[in-house]
């Protein structure tokens, strides 16, 4: 075993996201997607070395390292595939074009002691060290990525063992640096596990040795206690990071926000929407995401897309108050703002990253404030009016996009002349004239049922 030998990873959290939320799946290439769908048709991977070979001989460096990257991830589409990942990492080492990398050996043998192949993991392992040598920073940097890598992979032994490895060498330096990244990567990587209290533990002991834990340290633990339900302890979290002088920001209250449990949460999701008004806090996407995934007569509603409200008005009406009341403090935001472009040639509305709820929700606000712009702010009719879907690429189902199922039925039911367009079936396309004179004469709540033609 190694002696005393661990989201997507990026070293500190920003404004845009932050690493424990789930990991993102990198996005194969169509030539990676072929070659793994290809190989997935064989009784036994692991026995076609020569396609493997034949790949990396006829791939470019981009297509060899994302569909490796993808079948790294624990997330990957491909799970049975993953056993192929180190053959394929040893032939794509042999390319003139291979540079070779800290943070994919890590993955590589976070995923080698999943599959429990201890021989090929303390191989990497060994060689990985010998190689950075007396290098501290590169060394510390390749354990947190080890650390961070066995926790995505939810390797509780692993984690624990690598964070060992991790402690012993900040113990011995004298590096600031050394100290603050370690700490930083074994208390994100407790939080990852379900082991806040341990990443508080680590909180106190940086205090202690004279370090001072940073935005991401208390945000970590913000998210560990709210993840396993633990909502007495993330609040004080919160305030412990408040009187530390960090201010809340976006991606700490989407973290509180993803905490509450659907339906029995409501009233505190709604203080925190007040609050994030209040404070000028800027909501995101996934602020509505995390929201409307958890306002259960939303989710009820959205099953059944032929009798889905069509204004916002006949949807507050369907909600309880509380949920009518977070709704309205959703629309007091500018993520429509963000989600849409307009000018001359185009006005267009993307879609992308919404979950169905916020989707709904957000195509009936567009539909309100388009009238609200045209008539108050005197604007020109663009040439061409686009919504974009997504046609399924990134969704559970490969080619199957919820998203755009509904927009598909909102735009029937509302008999609105956006339609799926020829050339990209990710996208609902109208003439800009059209749509205008459409959006003026509806009123979705007067169509009779039976005027509705389904397509």
């Amino acid at each position: 075993m190694i002696g005393g030998c661990g989201a997507q990873l990026s070293a500190t959290p920003t404004s845009a996201g932050f690493r424990h939320y789930p990991p993102f799946i990198c996005t194969l290439t169509k030539q990676g997607h072929r070659f793994l769908s290809s190989l997935a048709t064989k009784e036994e991977p692991l026995a076609a070395n020569g396609l493997l070979r034949k790949f990396i001989a006829s791939s470019s460096k981009h297509v060899a390292l994302t569909t490796l990257t993808h079948l790294l991830s624990p997330s990957t589409s491909h799970p049975r595939l993953s056993s192929v990942a180190f053959p394929l990492y040893t032939i794509m080492k042999q390319e003139s074009w291979f540079s070779w990398n800290a943070k994919l050996v890590a993955d590589l043998i976070a995923l080698l002691y999943k599959q429990e192949r201890f021989d090929e993991a303390e191989n990497l392992f060994t060689e990985t060290v010998s190689k950075l040598g007396m290098k501290e920073r590169d060394l510390c940097m390749f354990y947190c990525n080890l650390v961070d890598s066995n926790a995505k992979h939810k390797s509780e032994k692993w984690v624990l063992d690598s964070c060992t490895t991790l402690r012993q060498m900040i113990l011995k330096s004298s590096s600031v640096y050394v100290k603050q990244k370690g700490y930083e990567s074994m208390i994100g990587s407790f939080c990852e596990m379900g082991l806040p209290e341990k990443a508080e533990e680590l909180i106190d002991e940086m205090r202690e040795m004279g370090l001072k834990p940073s935005a991401f340290e208390f945000k970590s633990l913000v998210y560990g206690y709210g993840q396993m339900g633990f909502l007495q302890d993330m609040k004080r979290s919160v305030e412990r990071m408040e009187k530390e002088g960090f201010e809340l920001d976006t991606v700490c209250c989407n973290m509180v926000l993803s905490s509450f449990e659907a339906g029995t949460e409501i009233s505190d999701m709604l203080l925190w929407l007040k609050k994030m008004n209040i404070s000028g806090i800027p909501f995101s996407i996934r602020t509505y995401n995390s929201v409307l995934n958890s306002c259960p007569t939303i989710i009820l509603l959205i099953k059944d897309l032929k009798d889905l409200p069509l204004s916002i008005d006949e949807l507050l009406a369907n909600l309880n108050t509380e949920e009518a009341d977070v709704v309205q403090e959703l629309l007091k935001s500018t993520v429509l703002d963000e989600a849409m472009e307009w000018n001359s040639s185009e006005l267009k509305l993307d879609l992308h990253g919404m979950h169905l709820g916020t989707a709904y929700v957000i195509l009936l606000q567009w539909f309100d404030e388009l009238k609200l712009r045209f008539v108050d702010e005197n604007r020109a009719t663009p040439a061409e009016i686009v919504v974009v879907c997504g046609s399924g690429k990134h969704s559970s189902t490969r080619g199957e996009s919820p998203v755009k199922d509904l927009g598909k039925q909102v735009m029937i039911r509302m008999k609105c002349p956006l339609k799926i367009d020829r050339k990209n079936i990710g996208c609902f396309t109208s003439k800009g004239k059209k749509f205008k004179d459409w959006l003026f004469h509806i009123d979705a709540k007067k169509i009779p049922s039976e005027d509705i033609v389904i397509i």
